[in-house]
């Protein structure tokens, strides 16, 4: 502890000497991207062309210091008295004191990395590039803003503005050869403009943040904002941050002369990309539950900031419509606890945060009763007029018999060709029952590649077999699903959708979900491809699973009497077969998990189908299941005539698959 506590010492007395060592005097041109007209910069103008500039701009310095007329969405110098004092978190400490020792914890998917006395900004300790976006990123910096406004200790400001110095020096655009993919990728830069402008706030009034730093700041806050305006990536959530942060930088530094440009730049894009990402259904063109969410909350920012601008009237009704009908989505492919299928790039999510989420959408949307209902949890407001719903343009179907916590949902994806987040995993569903999802989706784990190079998890994670849906050979299958049928009746709903998920083979899914009860789950592979065919199934990490080889099927075992049985009704022979699987819930963090796979090979031009039961049932010992074929039951031909008889309860299912 003694040697740790020297060397914090040391580096923070070598930080302050560097601090007025890297004081770069002021010129004329330090004034070259302010808008001196401005007003409240009568003093500074005045001083600027008597050639005073130093003076100007220590006048600069005590304006920002004095300004109230800007807001920032989450850190402003008027927050400092109502923190002062108060405890901060020991995570945070500790995070603001290893950043002090340059130990950066840029993703919270690794831990804090050192990157050197001398710090190393091209350190790339793992080979994922999104741990070096994120550092170039900055809000690592956090911590020592929050640290510094609470406690009022200028070593924290001090190793920040030597290490905003630092990276400025060292990171000039072309300083190495692939900084357009980190330092200066323009979606990287636009994050570093968010960040920087709420940093800015929570420094500005140390007596360290010297007039000199502030030129330096915002010559490179000025070089930021307009490389990311020429750089705009052409489509994709990408696109969408980097106009919401350029909405942030003309807000928070109206003084700059192309701070209206910046400002007018981003509310164009944002209300072009509005029209060309969200779907007719309200879903993100991207499929991603989780990206879905934080394209809601960009374009809310947008419309806060216009606000606080006196410029709503920048963005049309309609885009506030269509965000509205994105929250609306939310709700529809979600479940009963507020959670949704990790779909896409997706990570688990939770209640709480949720919850928050509505809040601030129920304030925005304040007549939506349903929005209310979601927000209070069900304590006012209006419960959705519908069970079973279908965001058709994105594929996204749901089986539901309710909406409280006892209920039984079952989430599908059959949908079109999607961007960037997507996988291929057409026909893939999650069952939740009670409270349990039974059956989640596999997550990502890890999505970004360094350049060309292969990422083994990123390939398992993001293909077919990881998914519950049909394989051939376990290949990647292509998404672009046609709806045969969606029925919503009460005894028997119905989701059939055709996927040509291979060449010469196309997958026909048929999901029947009857008497709201269990669900029955029909496979075709239609075309003349031949090879292993599998139908793919998944469960949680806990369900301790028992397999029947004999019975070719599976059921959990839950002490809790929440259990799922899956069983195979095919006549003809198919193997059961267990996988190895996982299940990844947060960035980098993955658990073993149950899977299994009906396989049987397709040697000819024939239709080959698989008919499962997906049967939930309250106690310890699996229900018999008894099916009758009846007169014309041939599922290869589309032909669906059954009895199932499980413990007693009969059903009758008849049923023509052709469309």
């Amino acid at each position: 502890m003694k040697k740790k506590g020297i060397v914090l010492l040391a580096i923070i007395i070598l930080s302050c000497r560097l601090i007025y060592a890297q004081e770069t005097g002021i010129t004329k041109s330090s004034f070259d991207h302010i808008n001196l007209s401005y007003p409240g910069l009568e003093k500074t103008n005045k001083l600027f062309l008597a050639g005073k500039y130093n003076d100007a701009a220590n006048e600069l310095l005590k304006y920002y210091r004095n300004r109230t007329n800007v807001k920032h969405l989450d850190f402003n110098v008027s927050d400092a008295q109502k923190f002062a004092g108060k405890k901060v978190n020991q995570n945070t400490v500790d995070l603001a004191n290893n950043i002090l020792l340059h130990k950066f914890k840029p993703h919270k998917g690794y831990p804090a990395y050192d990157y050197g006395k001398d710090i190393n900004w091209q350190y790339r300790p793992v080979q994922d590039q999104l741990l070096t976006t994120f550092l170039h990123r900055t809000a690592f910096w956090e911590p020592l803003g929050i640290v510094y406004r609470n406690t009022g200790d200028e070593q924290y400001a001090k190793e920040w503005i030597f290490e905003v110095r630092d990276w400025i020096k060292k990171n000039k655009q072309g300083a190495y050869p692939d900084d357009k993919e980190y330092a200066w990728k323009a979606f990287v830069v636009s994050f570093r403009l968010n960040h920087w402008s709420g940093f800015f706030n929570l420094f500005l009034n140390s007596p360290n943040f010297t007039s000199a730093f502030l030129m330096e700041f915002l010559n490179s806050y000025n070089e930021q904002a307009n490389y990311v305006t020429a750089n705009y990536t052409d489509i994709g959530n990408h696109r969408l941050y980097q106009a919401i942060h350029l909405m942030y930088a003309g807000s928070a530094f109206p003084e700059m002369k192309a701070a209206t440009a910046w400002r007018k730049s981003g509310i164009r894009v944002l209300n072009d990309e509005i029209a060309k990402q969200v779907l007719p259904d309200g879903v993100q063109f991207e499929l991603s539950p989780s990206y879905h969410i934080g394209t809601i909350k960009i374009f809310l920012d947008a419309l806060q900031i216009a606000k606080m601008n006196g410029a709503e009237n920048e963005f049309p009704e309609s885009y506030r419509s269509l965000v509205e009908k994105m929250v609306m989505a939310v709700g529809k492919y979600s479940f009963p606890d507020y959670t949704f299928p990790l779909y896409g790039n997706a990570f688990l999510t939770n209640k709480e945060a949720m919850l928050k989420s509505y809040k601030v959408w129920a304030q925005v949307f304040p007549e939506n009763k349903v929005i209310q209902y979601y927000a209070t949890e069900g304590s006012s407001g209006k419960q959705p007029n519908y069970l079973s719903s279908s965001l058709p343009n994105a594929g996204f179907y749901a089986f539901r018999n309710g909406w409280d916590t006892k209920s039984t949902v079952m989430q599908i994806k059959a949908g079109p060709p999607a961007e960037f987040h997507s996988h291929p995993d057409n026909g893939t569903f999650e069952l939740w029952v009670t409270g349990r999802n039974f059956t989640p989706d596999a997550g990502s784990f890890v999505y970004a590649n360094v350049g060309d190079q292969e990422n083994t998890k990123r390939d398992w994670y993001r293909s077919t077999k990881a998914h519950q849906t049909l394989t051939l050979e376990n290949g990647n299958l292509t998404n672009k699903a046609q709806l045969n049928k969606w029925e919503t009746d009460k005894s028997l709903g119905i989701l059939s959708y055709t996927n040509p998920s291979y060449t010469n083979l196309s997958h026909q899914r048929t999901f029947l979900f009857v008497d709201q009860t269990y669900f029955i789950v029909i496979d075709r592979a239609i075309g003349t491809a031949t090879g292993n065919l599998g139908i793919h199934y998944v469960l949680k990490e806990d369900s301790k699973p028992i397999f029947d080889y004999n019975k070719n099927s599976v059921n959990t075992n839950y002490a809790d009497g929440n259990n799922l049985l899956i069983q195979l009704l095919n006549k003809d022979k198919v193997s059961l077969k267990e996988e190895k699987s996982f299940v990844s819930y947060q960035y980098q963090q993955e658990v073993p998990r149950p899977a299994l796979v009906f396989e049987k090979p397709k040697n000819d031009n024939k239709t080959h189908s698989f008919v499962s039961v997906l049967y939930l049932y309250q106690g310890n010992s699996a229900p018999e299941i008894k099916v009758t074929e009846n007169a014309g039951h041939d599922p290869a031909t589309g032909k669906i005539n059954i009895t199932i008889n499980i413990n007693g309860k009969i059903n009758s299912i008849k049923q023509d698959l052709n469309p």
